[in-house]
């Protein structure tokens, strides 16, 4: 077996003209291992060599441990347009191997020994996409073209397609690349107790024009009218599908944070806040962090200078932009790009979330709810709701975040604006409904709550109404049953004001009756028996439950002057009874053993336990 040293002095023997390109390189890579990179890194010293098979070693060392300094006098020296090229097409093969890496993590180990060795035999394939990154930096910077736009149009698609925003290390080399691009260097963010600065190191010095060679093929003259207006706009879209991209792979808590600020009587005693877990959790600190720096990043190529008109626009438009950068470039008109609809909520939230928390200092648009908020929500959910919101989970958070900051300023209604409030709280109650994080959730029903009690009063019945009566999810249709209550005790209030609500009169509860008490009397019927008994109640429990308490609030002293005449026999006949006979069904079918409780909710006894609920609260409900 050759040694190293063996494999050192082939290389330097072979080196062209004594061999051709095409066999040199196949020399280099059955010579490769981890111990002549030193070697090979000075022999690529050799600006001709480098230049002409520089290329072609881009995909043969980025997985090689140690490579990095070969593969930085590449970048420095082989031919930029060939190299971008080629570091493009690798970053391709990067990213697909990543992702497969992660399907079969996910999936059976067959032999996770061997898998461990492998991964330790290679460079991670996120350290792979940052070296590439950091190449790409150098190449762009030594680019002498008269259309730098083309090159970095496909650079920035490209990188945008391979970045994870789960990976903090991707991130911040994406906003070094950036940066670099865009020639403006920003020193480091100074730290603070709720963040960490994710600093890098990176050897390749992209602005280091003494150890680069020129470009062979350079393009006399400066560029193309136009181009400066081009790669600024470029920029500023990557930016935005880079937040966009970062937001959906990293959940930052916005929403709640942002109740836990405004409305701390809210807050449960004895629980840790999300507003302190930030504070704490080194990890959730560095995603503080990284938001920040993309944010300020976005500022420095111009962002926060865009004018309201502008965002309002990008919000209204039909349908949303979610990959703009894999559309043609308008030479002409470089604001034809749009922005990814997503990233610029986020970073318009980010603007309206730092200022009230972290007492940051941004130019805010002037936006308000109607029709700003509402068109953006409509447009980011008008096809497919519940798959928009589970593959956008962090733009749903900066949309949350938004409407709750632009109520908290009543901010509710534009000059001239229409609002339609039964449309926009539909809204919030997909996301209340479909994200999957009951953080969210609640934070998207917080929202649905306040926006109803600012609605006009007719609209709030309509709501209510139209929840209670048609909604198919039991436990937005229970949020119904809170709310009605909650109007209920703020009219009640104002009673003796000189303003006037029919929430606080007999007339409003008689409009909402029939939707709060429906007829049940068919489940007394022959016809249903303890398993169709069970069916209903196994998804009905939610909103049953929370009907028999607010029926013990209304039939109480306190609101016995609004109930109207006839109503407490009227509930009693076609919701109380029924009930009762659904429970005594159940518990003798239970007691007998004839129906084992397998339905949907039931597991743990949770049917029964609920049962015992039901009994009990419909027993302290004052009907006669």
């Amino acid at each position: 077996m050759a040694t190293t040293e063996d494999a050192v002095k082939r290389l330097h023997e072979s080196k062209p003209p004594t061999t051709d390109a095409a066999t040199y390189l196949t020399i280099i890579e059955m010579s490769l291992t981890p111990e002549i990179l030193p070697s090979l890194r000075d022999i690529l010293d050799d600006v001709a060599l480098t230049s002409e098979i520089g290329w072609d070693l881009v995909e043969m060392l980025i997985a090689v441990p140690g490579s990095e300094a070969c593969l930085e006098r590449v970048a420095h020296l082989g031919n930029p347009r060939e190299v971008i090229l080629k570091v493009l097409e690798v970053m391709e093969k990067v990213a697909a191997e990543a992702e497969a890496e992660e399907e079969e993590d996910g999936g059976e180990a067959d032999d996770e020994a061997a898998k461990e060795k492998d991964k330790q035999d290679k460079v991670p394939t996120t350290q792979q996409f940052v070296t590439l990154c950091d190449m790409l930096a150098v190449l762009h910077s030594r680019l002498k073209v008269k259309a730098p736009s083309r090159f970095l149009h496909m650079t920035l698609d490209t990188v945008y397609r391979c970045y994870n925003g789960a990976q903090p290390a991707a991130t911040a080399a994406v906003v070094e690349l950036v940066r670099s691009l865009s020639g403006r260097k920003r020193p480091p963010l100074p730290t603070r107790k709720s963040s960490i600065v994710m600093a890098r190191v990176s050897s390749f010095e992209a602005g280091d024009a003494s150890r680069s060679a020129p470009d062979p093929e350079a393009s006399e003259g400066s560029s193309e009218e136009g181009e400066a207006a081009l790669v600024q706009r470029l920029l500023q879209v990557f930016v935005t599908c880079v937040l966009e991209a970062f937001v959906n792979s990293n959940a930052l808590e916005w929403p709640a944070r942002l109740l836990e600020f405004t409305y701390p009587e809210r807050i449960v005693l004895g629980r840790m806040t999300q507003m302190q877990a930030f504070k704490d959790v080194e990890d959730l600190q560095a995603r503080d962090s990284l938001i920040g720096q993309l944010v300020s990043l976005a500022g420095d190529l111009g962002l926060s200078k865009l004018p309201s008109d502008a965002i309002k626009d990008a919000f209204a438009a039909s349908p949303i932009s979610t990959d703009p950068l894999s559309g043609e470039l308008n030479s002409e008109k470089p604001e034809a790009m749009r922005f990814a609809t997503g990233g610029l909520a986020a970073l318009i939230a980010y603007w309206m979330f730092s200022t009230d928390l972290f007492d940051a200092q941004h130019s805010i648009p002037d936006l308000h709810i109607f029709p700003h908020h509402h068109a953006l929500l409509k447009n980011f959910l008008s096809d497919s709701p519940q798959d928009q919101i589970a593959s956008n989970p962090g733009s749903v958070e900066a949309l949350l975040v938004v409407g709750i900051w632009l109520h908290t300023q009543s901010r509710l209604l534009a000059a001239d604006a229409a609002p339609d409030f039964m449309s926009y709280h539909h809204l919030l109650t997909l996301m209340g409904v479909f994200h999957a994080n009951p953080r969210v959730r609640q934070s998207a029903i917080t929202l649905a709550g306040l926006v109803l009690h600012a609605a006009p009063e007719e609209e709030r019945l309509s709501i209510l109404e139209d929840l209670l009566e048609n909604c198919m999810f039991a436990s937005l249709q229970s949020c119904a049953v809170s709310w009605a209550k909650d109007e209920i005790i703020a009219a009640r209030k104002e009673k003796d004001s000189s303003r006037s609500s029919r929430f606080a009169t007999a007339e409003g509860l008689e409009r909402l009756q029939y939707a709060l008490f429906p007829d049940l009397t068919h489940l007394q019927d022959e016809a249903q028996d303890a398993e169709a008994l069970l069916e209903f109640w196994a998804q009905a429990w939610p909103f049953q439950l929370q009907v028999a308490n607010f029926a013990v609030f209304i039939f109480g002293d306190a609101c016995a002057d609004m109930v109207p005449a006839g109503m407490a026999a009227a509930v009693e006949h076609r919701y109380v009874e029924p009930l009762l006979h659904l429970a005594a069904v159940l518990r003798e079918a239970e007691a007998k053993d004839k129906t084992p409780l397998e339905a949907p909710a039931a597991e743990g006894g949770q049917v029964m336990g609920t049962l015992d609920i039901l009994t009990d609260t419909l027993g302290r409900v004052a009907l006669h």
